[in-house]
């Protein structure tokens, strides 16, 4: 048995329902020997026991918490514990594919990278070339405009269909990717010390990135590995109470505002509207639920223009009741 290269550290993103797909999924599909490492923020009860029984059959290593945490906060609890030249940092709802992890340890040998990201798609379907693409990589530099800085960011290839794509896709180096799913050299790890748990919500990938080129280290895009964002619909009733603490009106504006300090943004800077706007729409995901049973009982509901009217009231009045303070300055 060959000693592991890599660490895989799962952590809570914005639900726990799909923890235990994700999790035999990372099983399944790792080629590789790994150790990991799984945090548990205060999981429920049948997600708490499910991990305790795993974690024992599997013997990962477990930490959990009776509160919930912000993934920044439970990056770092796993810190003390990496002693492998590679760590995969992923999310408790992220969908691997075959051969993923040893594509990223494999692109990170080969070009001496710092960090790796693989494609990230969107959606749940197995049919990969279906899937549309979350980010391939991306852009992130400051800009100035008179005398104001601002942050501009681009992800490439985002909302087009792989099949569309796929041979554009190429093993390059990037300035942007997601936590998703990211592999980082540990001795890097070790530079950049904890993770900014002051970024509950926001920005936690931009701040991430733009430390590691400050020292000078590379990131890289590894399209021959795959993971899916699998989107949060629908969730469960035990979700919701992180979901909204996870993306509420508090942890997204002092998120924002923590960066642009940190990082001497404008305050009037696009980064922070565009990210803000962002947080408020995704932060509608489960409501759509409930909208979209409501529009499907309705008699009238083949009407186009009346359909789409009431969407668009019922958008509105949802967004009063759970976006708060939208317009005040962030």
């Amino acid at each position: 048995m060959l000693e592991p290269l890599v660490t895989i550290v799962v952590v809570p993103r914005e639900r726990f329902s799909y923890t235990q797909f994700s999790l035999e999924g990372i099983y399944a599909h790792s080629d590789i020997p790994f150790k990991l490492i799984y945090i548990d923020g205060n999981s429920p009860q049948p997600i708490k026991r499910y991990l305790e029984a795993q974690s024992f059959a599997k013997a990962f290593h477990l930490i959990r918490t009776e509160n919930y945490l912000s993934p920044n906060q439970a990056r770092n609890l796993a810190l003390p514990y990496i002693d492998t030249k590679y760590v995969v940092f992923i999310d408790n709802d992220v969908q691997v594919t075959s051969g993923w992890l040893n594509k990223l340890v494999e692109c990170a040998d080969e070009t001496n990278a710092s960090v790796v990201g693989p494609l990230y798609l969107d959606g749940v379907s197995t049919n990969l070339e279906t899937q549309n693409i979350h980010m391939a990589g991306g852009f992130c530099e400051f800009q100035e405009q008179e005398g104001k800085l601002d942050l501009r960011e681009h992800r490439y290839f985002a909302k087009n269909q792989l099949s569309a794509v796929k041979s554009q896709l190429l093993r390059e180096a990037t300035q942007l990717i997601e936590f998703h799913c990211v592999l980082v050299r540990t001795t890097i790890l070790k530079q950049l010390g904890d993770f900014d748990e002051k970024l509950m919500s926001l920005a936690e990938e931009s701040d991430f990135c733009l430390t590691v080129r400050t020292l000078g280290e590379t990131i890289y895009l590894e399209p021959a590995s795959t993971v899916i964002y699998v989107l949060p619909v629908p969730l469960k009733l035990y979700d919701l109470p992180y979901f909204c603490l996870r993306w509420s009106d508090a942890w997204n504006k002092a998120s924002l505002n923590h960066f642009q300090q940190k990082w001497g943004l404008a305050e009037d800077a696009k980064f922070m509207t565009i990210g803000y706007k962002w947080a408020n729409r995704h932060r509608l995901v489960p409501l759509q639920q409930i909208q979209d049973v409501l529009l499907n009982i309705l008699p009238w509901k083949f009407n186009s223009k009346i359909y789409l009217n009431f969407r668009a009231f019922m958008e509105g009045i949802l967004t009063q009741l759970f976006v708060k303070d939208k317009h005040q300055k962030i």
